[in-house]
């Protein structure tokens, strides 16, 4: 039976939805009866599409079981990508061996946040999100395919490449990963080292020496952030082949996952992805991230994701929902233990099997494995050379990783919404003690992160503080992350001080332990009442009543300040006016495109 907090939340958004989603349905209704797009088109339009198949032309024109589109985000720069270079090869082979063919429908831009952090090109990564979904949706459009495999692991990839596979939902879509690199350099090591450097203890040679020990090979970074929430997302939400997300790459087993992903796509009984991304397949995926203290960007991807399938989400869904599901999971930022170890201590099939044994997850909901979750509590296995999959442990291998529903690090998930005169905002509490929940301190309100960097570095922030850093939303600047931020806030909050931060911009999934009110809605460059806030006001942040207040008598009556920076330029910020001039608040998702 499933819990009734998660039950009302399910029919809460039900109902919310229901116009939206009855529209949508019956949009991929209409595109299921029309059949394979390649029956449509004429003689010269196949000739061009099957031109450069190569030794799948005979079955092409002899009309195969089925056509795959590979949308792929590949690249040589990314290390979580670098794996997805072998893979039309392998799902060429796997697609003939099932008396059909495959073929790569194009490629989408898959920028990486660990390079841009701080950087000018952070104010493109939000929108590249948008920019994947279209660019897939551009793939796609040759409507020649029967079904579709989405490679892509990282950030806004994976939400970017929902979104398109939402769109083409008539047909099959899996999701297949690549990955998590082996594990390196303990994270709490490198942020002690990233916190020493920040504090002027130890020079750039060290950093530099710390930062490639960490990230030093193939495959997704291994700290629970935005990438490897993806990861879990799509294995709840039924996309991935079950315990695919954590398998290594370059392995017989990796191999054998992506051409299994070729054979599903292809069987007649791999439901479409309009099927799979149901309302219940979405709560699913929310419970997932606050089970395992996942990334606050998902607060942002997934209203996003869910439009594009004709459901809408809101911040109280997630709050309720986080106030209902404890958390079972200690990953780095919330815990010592990496991916690696999160996977073998008995990783997400663990945790499914402990969710919905408690009745926190839906069962009755599509997967690209079958009817329900009782797939996904299974592990993948090589068995010579034949996948199989078999039973996953029953109990945690690691109670520091991972526990029992019963007996949880925290009786709930770790993210709460934050209302107040100010808009709306959430916090991850899930990696900060109790006793920082509440902090109250005089405001010093800054318009970009360098500007607090330099406060820092001026011994200016000596004493209990709020970090205002304002104009940071979609619509002034693309919202980037303010993850350079968190070694500063460390340092202050290690000497003792009272340390908070309000802004309406981001925090990467990887940040932690200092208390930050984030995606504050409605923002300042849209003049939000962030704008009115000055030097000295006093804040509260009380995430455990879920409130941010201004103390200050009067700044309400205040004229906001305007935003009248000057438009980004460089690294291409340019190109994105218009993303910036049509982006919704942070919210809704701060898409441009659904």
């Amino acid at each position: 039976m499933i819990n009734p907090a998660i039950a009302a939340v399910t029919a809460r958004i039900d109902t919310r939805s229901e116009a939206t989603r009855a529209a949508y349905l019956d949009r991929m209704a209409r595109a299921r009866d029309r059949g394979p797009g390649r029956a449509h088109l004429s003689c010269s339009n196949l000739a061009h599409a099957y031109a450069g198949a190569g030794p799948d032309q005979g079955a092409m024109l002899a009309g195969s079981t089925g056509n795959i589109g590979i949308v792929t985000a590949y690249n040589d720069m990314l290390s979580a990508h670098r794996p997805f270079e072998d893979y039309p090869r392998l799902i060429r082979e796997a697609a003939r061996a099932a008396g059909g063919t495959a073929q790569v429908a194009g490629g989408v831009p898959a920028m990486c946040d660990g390079v841009t952090q701080g950087a000018g090109g952070m104010e493109l990564s939000l929108f590249s999100r948008d920019v994947i979904a279209l660019a897939a949706g551009i793939a796609l459009s040759h409507d020649v395919f029967d079904a579709a495999l989405y490679l892509g692991v990282c950030d806004k990839i994976v939400p970017g490449l929902v979104i398109a596979a939402a769109t083409f939902g008539h047909m099959p879509g899996i999701f297949v990963p690549a990955g998590p690199m082996t594990s390196g350099l303990p994270n709490d090591e490198k942020a002690q080292v990233r916190q020493r450097y920040a504090a002027g203890e130890v020079g750039r040679d060290a950093l530099m020496a710390a930062e490639m020990a960490s990230y030093h090979g193939s495959g997704t970074c291994t700290f629970y952030g935005t990438a490897n929430s993806n990861q879990m997302l799509m294995e709840v939400m039924g996309l991935h082949l079950p315990g695919s997300a954590f398998v290594p790459p370059d392995t017989a087993l990796r191999a054998a996952l992506v051409s299994e992903a070729a054979r599903r796509a292809l069987d007649p009984a791999t439901p479409p992805v309009c099927d799979i991304l149901s309302v219940r397949a979405f709560v699913n995926g929310i419970v997932g991230l606050m089970a395992t203290g996942g990334s606050t960007n998902l607060v942002l991807h997934l209203p996003a994701m869910a439009r594009a399938a004709g459901v809408i989400l809101d911040l109280q869904d997630f709050a309720d929902i986080s106030a209902a599901v404890p958390l079972i999971a200690r990953v780095y930022p919330n815990g010592l233990a990496d991916v690696n170890h999160f996977h073998a201590a008995g990783g997400i099939g663990y945790v499914i099997a402990e969710l919905r044994g408690a009745g926190l997850l839906h069962d009755d909901v599509a997967t690209v494995a079958g009817p329900g979750l009782t797939g996904y509590t299974r592990d993948p296995v090589m068995q010579g050379d034949v996948l199989e999959w078999r039973e996953g442990s029953a109990v945690s291998l690691n109670n520091r990783i991972l526990r029992r529903v019963a007996a949880p690090f925290s009786p709930t998930g770790g993210l709460v919404q934050l209302d107040g005169p100010l808009g709306r905002a959430v916090i991850k509490t899930s990696a900060i003690t109790a006793a920082r929940h509440v902090i109250q301190a005089p405001a010093r309100v800054f318009d970009t992160q360098d500007a607090v960097k330099a406060a820092f570095k001026a011994g200016e922030l000596t004493s209990d503080v709020v970090i205002v850093v304002r104009f940071q939303g979609p619509r002034a600047n693309g919202m980037p992350e303010l993850h350079a931020l968190t070694p500063v806030l460390a340092v202050l909050q290690d000497r003792g001080l009272q340390v908070a931060l309000v802004t309406d911009g981001r925090m990467s999934g990887a940040s932690g332990k200092v208390p930050s009110a984030i995606h504050l809605s409605p923002e300042a460059a849209m003049g939000g009442p962030l704008a009115r806030v000055r030097d000295g006001d006093v804040i509260r942040l009380d995430a455990d009543a879920g409130r941010l207040d201004v103390l200050t008598h009067g700044w309400q009556d205040r004229a906001p300040t305007p935003y009248d920076a000057p438009p980004p330029e460089g690294v291409g910020r340019e190109l994105f006016a218009l993303f910036r001039a049509a982006a919704g608040t942070a919210d809704t998702g701060a898409s441009g495109v659904v």
